[in-house]
């Protein structure tokens, strides 16, 4: 019984000086996303959506909540907005191409419609990011629009 008594302190000292460090945070600023605002222009509504429920994980402006300053929990929530920015960070939406954003749109709009996002994972904790069927509509019809126009201007050239 000793020794498990000593692994359990073990633990506990390695848990309590992991928590002096994490991972760096994903604090970018809310102009990171003018350009692609700008460009989609979404409507009150979607963008209220897409900051509830995209933002966080896909571009470099997260908001955290107050149990990501608990590790190991801090390193899987880094983890999580590094793997969604790599398939899409609207923060570095004028570095895309026309091809790139068309493509992005149609995985947008259809990841959405399928309730493939967001993340379970994410609506557990952000009750906000649970979306009805009229949210999912509008993200929908919007992005279906956007991605039209940016094949139009491919088509054009």
């Amino acid at each position: 019984m000793k020794i498990l008594k000593k692994i359990v302190l073990l633990i506990l000292i390695i848990l309590l000086i992991s928590q002096f460090f994490g991972p760096d945070k994903n604090e970018g600023n809310l102009q990171s996303l003018d350009y692609f605002i700008s460009e989609t222009n979404p409507p009150e509504n979607v963008y209220k959506i897409l900051k509830e429920s995209c933002f966080d994980c896909h571009s470099n402006v997260t908001n955290y909540p107050w149990y990501n300053n608990i590790t190991p929990v801090n390193f899987w929530l880094n983890e999580h907005v590094k793997d969604g920015k790599k398939h899409l960070n609207f923060s570095k939406w004028d570095s895309y191409s026309l091809k790139k954003k068309e493509h992005k749109m149609d995985e947008l709009h259809e990841e959405v419609a399928k309730k493939k996002m967001p993340l379970d994972s994410y609506t557990w904790t952000h009750s906000e990011a649970n979306l009805t069927q009229a949210q999912i509509d509008e993200i929908v019809i919007w992005g279906k629009s956007v991605q039209a126009n940016y094949k139009q201007q491919i088509n054009t050239k």
